[in-house]
C-alpha cells in the first residue's frame, strides 16, 4: 500500500474499510496463502492447548493438595504480572535477536514446567514453594514469547496480509483454550494426572523443531537490526516516545489498557457465582457451556471475518468495537436469564478477538521497523498486563457491592473512558497505514 507523501509517520492511521479503485479486495483466510503460516499457526495451537492442559491438571492437583486460596491467587498474579513488568524487555529482545530461538526458548520454559509438575506429581513431594516456583517460571515463558511470536507472524504474512495472520492466531489460540480443558480432563480420567502432565511436556515439541529451519526472523529481513545492547528502563522510555508520536499507536495502547483495568477477564472466575444467581448452581452441563461461550464467540468471529475478509484496521473501529465489548459485558452482568447471559458472552467473545486483533495489527504496521519489538512489548503491557488490576476492580469490588454491580459499573466506566478517547484522543483523517 503506497504511503501518502505529505504523512507523517505520527498521524498514520488506516484507509476506510472498503477497497480502493484498482485494490483488489481482501481475500479469506489471505495469510494462509504464505507457506509458513499453516504451520506456525499449528505450533501456536498446540502451544495453547499445552498451556490450557497444564492450567487444568496442575491446578485440580494443587487445589486438593493444598486448599489454599492463597496459593489460587498466587497463581492469577505469576500469570499476569509478568506481562506487567517484562513485556517490553522481551519486546526489546525480539528487536534485537532471532525470534526463532526466543520462542524456543519460551516454549522450553513451558516443557520444564511441566516437566517439573510431573516428576513432583509421581513422586509425591510437591510443596507449596515448589508450586510457586513453577508457577513464575510459567508465567515468564509467556510473557518471554509473546512479542517475538506476533513479529514473526508479521515476517511469515508481511505487511500486507498482517490482519489475517493475527487474528488467524488469536483463532488458533482460543481454540487450544476451548479444547484445553476437555482434553486434559480426559487424560485425568484415562491416565494418572502425573503421566498426563508429563506427556503434555511433547506438546510443545512441533512448534520448537519447526522453528529450528524456518526461513524468518532478522537474518531474513530487509531492514537493519538495532543495536544489541539492552538499556533497561532507557528502553522503556524510548518506547513510550514513540508511542507519544505516533497517536494511532497511543490511541489503542490507551483503550487497550483501560479494558483491561476495568474488565479484563476477571468476570471468568466468577462465572460460578452469576450461574447460582441464575439459577443453575449444580448444573455442570450450564457451567461448562458458559465458562466456554466467550471463547466459542472468539472462534466464530475469527472464521467469519476471514471467510469475508471484512475490517479493514482502523482505529476508530477498534473503539467501537470496545464499546460493543463493553456494553456485551454490561447485559452480561445485569442479565438475569441463562440464554441472555450465554448470548451476551458469544457476543463479547466475537467483538474481543475482532477488536484486539485489529488494535494488534494497528500497532505492528505504525511501529517503527527499528523499535517494532519493544513497542509491541509496550501495547502487551496494557492489554495483558493490566488484566492483574481487573481483579481489584471486578473482584475485590465484588465483595463491596456485589459481583453484578462491580462488573456492570467497570464495563460502564470503560464506554465511558472509549467515547473520551474517541473524542479526544483518536487521530482523525483518511491517512494510510505503513507498509
Amino acid at each position: 500500500m503506497d504511503q501518502s507523501s505529505s504523512a507523517s509517520p505520527a498521524s498514520l492511521t488506516p484507509p476506510a474499510s472498503n477497497p480502493a479503485p484498482g485494490h483488489p479486495p481482501a481475500k479469506a483466510f489471505a495469510a494462509l496463502r504464505h507457506p509458513g503460516a499453516r504451520p506456525f499457526l499449528i505450533g501456536m495451537w498446540l502451544a495453547m492447548l499445552g498451556d490450557s492442559i497444564e492450567h487444568v491438571i496442575s491446578y485440580w492437583i494443587i487445589f486438593h493438595k493444598f486448599h489454599s486460596t492463597a496459593l489460587g491467587g498466587f497463581a492469577v498474579i505469576s500469570h499476569w504480572a509478568p506481562f506487567l513488568l517484562f513485556s517490553v524487555y522481551a519486546g526489546v529482545l525480539s528487536d534485537r535477536y532471532d525470534t526463532r530461538r526466543i520462542i524456543q526458548l519460551g516454549m522450553g520454559l513451558f516443557m520444564l514446567a511441566s516437566l517439573a509438575w510431573g516428576v513432583l506429581f509421581l513422586t509425591d513431594t510437591l510443596e507449596m514453594w515448589h508450586a510457586c516456583v513453577i508457577l513464575v517460571i510459567h508465567g515468564i515463558a509467556g510473557v518471554l514469547a509473546g512479542p517475538s511470536v506476533q513479529m514473526l507472524m508479521q515476517d511469515i504474512t508481511g505487511p500486507a496480509q498482517l490482519q489475517s495472520g493475527v487474528r488467524l492466531l488469536a483463532t488458533s489460540r482460543t481454540l487450544g483454550f476451548l479444547l484445553g480443558p476437555a482434553i486434559g480432563g480426559a487424560l485425568m480420567i484415562a491416565l494418572d494426572p502425573a503421566i498426563a502432565i508429563l506427556l503434555n511436556a511433547c506438546i510443545y515439541l512441533y512448534l520448537l523443531i519447526w522453528l529450528w529451519k524456518a526461513p524468518y526472523g532478522p537474518k531474513f529481513r530487509t531492514e537493519p537490526r538495532p543495536a544489541r545492547a539492552v538499556r533497561g528502563f532507557a528502553d522503556i522510555m524510548s518506547a513510550i516516545r514513540v508511542v507519544a508520536q505516533t497517536p494511532a499507536i497511543l490511541t489503542i495502547i490507551v483503550i487497550s489498557g483501560c479494558a483491561s483495568f476495568f474488565v479484563g477477564n476477571a468476570f471468568q472466575p466468577q462465572l460460578p457465582e452469576f450461574l447460582v444467581d441464575l439459577g443453575y448452581g449444580g448444573d455442570e452441563f450450564r457451567y461448562s457451556l458458559l465458562l466456554g461461550a466467550n471463547a466459542i464467540g472468539a472462534v466464530i468471529a475469527g472464521i467469519v471475518l476471514e471467510m469475508r475478509g471484512l475490517l479493514a484496521p482502523n482505529p476508530r473501529t477498534v473503539i467501537f468495537l470496545n464499546m460493543g465489548w463493553s456494553a456485551s459485558i454490561g447485559v452480561f452482568a445485569l442479565s438475569d436469564n441463562y440464554v441472555v447471559s450465554v448470548a451476551a458472552l458469544l457476543c463479547a467473545g466475537f467483538l474481543f478477538l475482532s477488536c484486539n486483533s485489529m488494535a494488534q495489527t494497528l500497532v505492528q504496521l505504525n511501529a517503527p521497523s527499528e523499535s517494532r519489538g519493544k513497542v509491541i512489548g509496550l501495547y502487551t503491557t496494557a492489554a495483558q498486563g493490566l488484566i492483574m488490576f481487573s481483579g481489584i476492580t471486578v473482584g475485590i469490588g465484588g465483595a463491596w457491592i456485589g459481583i453484578h454491580a462491580s462488573l456492570a459499573w467497570s464495563a460502564a466506566i470503560l464506554v465511558i473512558v472509549a467515547c473520551a478517547v474517541l473524542i479526544f484522543l483518536c487521530p482523525k483523517g483518511p491517512t494510510m497505514l505503513k507498509g
